[in-house]
């Protein structure tokens, strides 16, 4: 008897599970964009498809590539964008209850979460999560109910542990949800690591093409919790359109090339700055000199991902003189995508950001490392003559 291969998750997500169209026998799988289905005789729905705000097929297809890279054992939701994807997250909780948050992280959320979560009668007490016995004392015995992480964190790139956090939550009796957007499921798998539910903004390099705004989740057990996530998608109807999930799932069958590429890029530009005679400090896990190094060596596969920073020598006016130079590198906001980004942080958050004023955020496209490094060393000598 022939047995099924044990396929490695980068066959996998290159197949997109390998599945074949029973139509035409294509290899790559339609779109489908019914939003409406037929009722058997007996008015049931045999396929299991009653209308398309709660389910649609590709959408299927695309969560199952997900939950496949992540290790998800309860599967995977695709949301209209990351946003949607986490807030979620924390609507499933109920007033009250009490959340745990990085004090550096995605600036929309770390907003929303200061603003919109009190509405929804939620306390939130930021911390830097990094620091285990911070993330300790930030618990409230019996009213924690969540902690949130975003390990590496945007921008500053600080490394959290994901096993003890869980630990740490665990014990409290809280949830622990990972953002690992910026690692991807190619470094990083927070579920194996004691994560309840791992998130990501899809619109970056899951997607990689900077053409699909989308969000997912990815949950380990198929609980009460994830459940009301579940009810919270079908009842608010922020799935993901169709024709967007056919783009994600397009990236997600390269993302091991991408994701691998941009890593070892990353990696030796941060090398390379980090000896420049204009960049003060360059902000990159992938560094022996970086505070989370260690932490990161544990918990990420074969990279630190392609997300970093610099700060630059003569402060605010000669970073956004470097940013305003650029050749290559595009003055964008998102990152991911197979193009090189940069940003001047501060100008973007606005008042409150925890982000230096001399900073730039860089996200690691496919380029030439070498035709990268050349457009960065050019700006930079000429911000400072």
């Amino acid at each position: 008897m022939n047995r099924k291969p044990e396929w490695s998750p980068r066959t996998l997500a290159a197949q997109a599970l390998g599945k074949i169209d029973p139509v035409t026998r294509g290899v790559v799988p339609p779109i489908h964009v019914a939003t409406t289905f037929i009722r058997d005789e007996d008015n049931g729905y045999s396929t299991g498809f009653v209308y398309g705000r709660p389910d649609n097929e590709t959408i299927r297809e695309a969560e199952a590539v997900l939950a496949m890279l992540e290790r998800a054992e309860a599967g995977a939701l695709l949301f209209g964008s990351g946003m949607a994807a986490a807030t979620a997250v924390f609507q499933a909780l109920d007033p009250g209850d009490h959340i745990v948050a990085p004090r550096v992280m995605y600036w929309a959320l770390r907003s929303w979460l200061m603003t919109e979560a009190t509405r929804w009668g939620l306390l939130v007490t930021f911390c830097e999560t990094d620091d285990l016995e911070q993330l300790k004392a930030a618990i409230q015995p019996s009213k924690t109910k969540l902690v949130w992480l975003e390990t590496p964190s945007n921008p500053l790139w600080t490394i959290t542990d994901i096993a003890a956090a869980a630990d740490i939550a665990h014990k409290a009796g809280a949830k622990l949800a990972v953002d690992s957007t910026c690692a991807s499921p190619v470094h990083t798998q927070p579920l194996t690591l004691g994560a309840d539910v791992v998130m990501h903004a899809a619109t970056k390099i899951l997607n990689g093409h900077s053409d699909v705004v989308a969000g997912a989740l990815a949950a380990r057990e198929d609980d009460a919790f994830w459940q009301r996530i579940r009810s919270i998608r079908k009842m608010q109807g922020g799935i993901l359109g169709p024709f967007e999930a056919y783009l994600l799932m397009r990236g997600m069958r390269t993302l091991h090339l991408r994701a691998e590429r941009q890593a070892r890029t990353a990696m030796a530009l941060a090398t390379r700055l980090s000896a420049h005679p204009h960049v003060a400090r360059v902000l990159y896990a992938g560094l022996p000199q970086h505070p989370g190094h260690d932490v990161a060596q544990r918990q990420m596969q074969g990279g630190f991902g392609y997300m970093m920073s610099v700060q630059v020598n003569g402060g605010e006016a000669a970073a956004i003189a470097t940013a305003a130079r650029v050749r290559l590198f595009k003055r964008a906001t998102s990152l991911g995508g197979v193009e090189s980004l940069i940003e001047h942080r501060a100008s973007i958050e606005g008042p409150g950001s925890p982000c230096p004023p001399d900073l730039l955020r860089l996200s690691c496209g496919i380029e030439d490392e070498d035709d990268m490094f050349a457009d960065l060393d050019d700006c930079l000598k000429a911000a400072h003559r």
